[in-house]
């Protein structure tokens, strides 16, 4: 079992910055492949980045060149810097863990999510 909580959401202003972060905790958290979801309502959730073990990286194409996923392996934590944030940013914002970094790629959901944190871009 593998607990994720994260953090750092809140409101903020339309192109200002915002850094989420994600404890991981439990079984072997480290070895798992981490992603960032988001949600509004009324739509599914989506992929908005992942990282494999190796640090291989996906982005949605919507967030390309924004926001950038990192891992610290030895605090267990996931982080999405976030930058130019756009009003179409503001969502629920899911932390994700699953063993294989194409689960996330395929549209497969995940292994296990956090709770959620909210962002809000409005000016």
């Amino acid at each position: 079992q593998v607990q994720l909580v994260e953090s750092g959401g809140g409101l903020v202003q339309p192109g200002d910055s915002l850094r989420l972060s994600c404890v991981a905790s439990g079984r072997a958290s480290s070895t798992y492949a981490m992603g960032w979801f988001r949600q509004v309502p009324g739509k599914e959730r989506e992929l908005v980045a992942a990282i494999g073990l190796s640090g291989v990286r996906y982005y949605t194409d919507a967030v390309k060149g924004r926001f950038t996923i990192s891992r610290d392996n030895a605090k267990n934590t996931v982080y999405l810097q976030m930058n130019s944030l756009r009003p179409e940013d503001t969502a629920v914002y899911y932390c994700a863990a699953a063993l294989q970094l194409g689960r996330f790629t395929r549209g497969n959901g995940s292994d296990y999510w956090g709770e959620g944190t909210l962002v809000t871009v409005s000016s």
